[in-house]
């Protein structure tokens, strides 16, 4: 049977060309930790740490490398700027768009006397910046944001969102895990940027971080504490970057993996990745719209989104769809409310949920018209 993989949303595969090789390379013949051994290895291992640092600035437009932070993932990225930050009786914004990893933690902080508030976004999952100059408050300290939705793709307006938070002395933290690799973010448009890298940027699972200004990282309370390797006769926590917020053994052979993704997105270029990617939406969604009893949840344009796409079908289930694509069809996707149930009621696809389509810089046309055909096919049964 034909496999056809359209969950990038979810994690990119395949991963970029060189990517395993990375990884298995450094855990058959290298192995050592950085920052914890005297020899030659570590410091090599070290230095290529550096690099890669040094790449996710250029890919953010930054300049200062020791402030690209390494974590689990960009769900901890944001537990971490969130729950470091914000102090009992401040104030924090987010919007109706948001996947669990804000949502979460704005809710435990709640508990906690933080309250927040959300900016209505409208039913295609676009927003108005006006929105969220009605919700301002003398308290508000920090605006935390998706960048693109990981439910219908919209790309919301973090730029304007961003000289309205410096107009009001408001931090602002991008939730940027849809869109890393894919779309032109700087380090001009935030004060940190969340990000994770097995999406766009096609490295492994396991790996994320933040890219943070100093203004911000000073404000910050480190969550996790430990070894660094560094300042080990002290007690306290290191203040300096990256160590305050890396405690504990970095995710070497996954960096290594990430490097190798790094270069590939530079050779390639992002702008030809996105528009590839655009390309094969356009093309998926010129072909759903020919088909009667489905509906395209969200823009049902190229414009203002990425290539994720969410469809509802009026009169078959979903979850029945889905289950037919993979079985019948090899089609691999995603159905339910993809951690973002706020999104859905923004969306009117609450509680069903939507069936999600998100296709990657591997994809090819060919692909698009499987899955258009074999849709077709399962309609019409």
């Amino acid at each position: 049977m034909k496999k056809i993989y359209a969950d990038n949303s979810a994690t990119s595969f395949p991963k970029a060309p060189g990517v395993s090789g990375a990884v298995k390379d450094f855990i058959d013949h290298v192995g050592c930790n950085v920052n914890r051994g005297g020899y030659a290895p570590a410091f090599d291992v070290a230095l290529e740490i550096l690099a890669t640092r040094k790449q996710l600035c250029a890919l953010f437009g930054f300049n200062q490398p020791r402030n690209v932070i390494f974590t689990p993932g960009a769900t901890y990225s944001l537990n971490m700027i969130l729950k470091g930050l914000l102090k009992e009786g401040e104030h924090v914004i987010t919007t109706s768009m948001e996947h669990n990893a804000v949502m979460r933690p704005l809710h435990e902080l709640s508990q906690k006397g933080v309250p927040y508030s959300v900016a209505p976004c409208r039913p295609d999952g676009s927003l108005d910046p006006e929105e969220i100059k009605k919700i301002i408050t003398p308290r508000t300290k920090a605006l935390v944001m998706t960048h693109a939705s990981n439910v219908c793709g919209t790309v919301l307006p973090v730029s304007d969102i961003y000289e309205l938070c410096k107009k009001h002395g408001i931090k602002l933290i991008i939730d940027a895990a849809q869109t890393a690799g894919i779309l032109d973010l700087p380090m001009s448009c935030a004060d940190a940027i969340a990000f994770t890298c097995h999406k766009g940027l096609l490295a492994p699972q396991g790996l994320g971080g933040f890219v943070i200004k100093n203004e911000l990282a000073e404000k910050i309370e480190a969550l996790i504490t430990g070894g660094t390797g560094s300042q080990s006769h002290e007690i306290i926590q290191p203040g300096v970057l990256p160590d305050k917020f890396e405690s504990g053994t970095l995710n070497i052979p996954a960096i290594l993996g990430l490097q190798k993704a790094l270069d590939y997105i530079s050779r390639t270029g992002m702008p030809a990745i996105f528009a590839h990617e655009m390309k094969l939406t356009e093309h998926f969604l010129e072909g759903i719209s020919k088909l009667n009893g489905v509906r395209i949840v969200g823009k049902n344009d190229t414009q203002g989104r990425i290539a994720v796409v969410s469809l509802d079908f009026a009169h078959r289930d979903n979850a029945e769809i889905a289950s037919v694509l993979d079985r019948a069809y090899g089609i691999m996707t995603r159905c339910g409310l993809h951690c973002a149930p706020l999104a859905h009621k923004t969306l009117h696809t609450y509680p069903q949920g939507t069936l999600r389509f998100s296709f990657g810089h591997f994809n090819t046309p060919g692909d698009i018209d499987y899955i258009l055909a074999s849709i077709k096919e399962i309609i019409a049964e």
